[in-house]
């Protein structure tokens, strides 16, 4: 799994490659509560459009995530969710409480 933060319009584009799982989710958590809590990033966008795969430590570290930034009271915004990582999401049922959009246009202009 590969992490590529880039800035962005209010805040901070996270690129995320590879499969979000047991090996890699610790990494993705360790990215994504460094932008939230030691930055104090207002926005944080995660890019899955390249997210093969995501497990329930993956899902877990997502969740993890979204806590952090209601704490923070910063918005953690997901767009380009493969069908396998959506259907994962919707699954869980976490699709209703996690700002998902279609594409990154879409997801800066919320």
């Amino acid at each position: 799994m590969q992490i590529a933060a880039r800035p962005a319009t209010g805040g901070t584009i996270l690129d995320i490659t590879g499969d979000i799982d047991l090996a890699h989710s610790p990494a993705m958590r360790k990215a994504l509560l460094q932008e939230i809590r030691e930055k104090k990033t207002p926005k944080v966008f995660l890019n899955l459009e390249k997210v093969r795969y995501i497990d329930s430590s993956g899902i877990a570290s997502l969740v993890e995530g979204l806590k952090a930034s209601r704490d923070q009271g910063s918005r953690l915004i997901l767009y380009g969710l493969s069908k396998t990582v959506r259907e994962v999401m919707e699954l869980s049922r976490l699709q209703k409480i996690f700002e998902i959009h279609d594409s990154e246009a879409q997801a800066l202009a919320s």
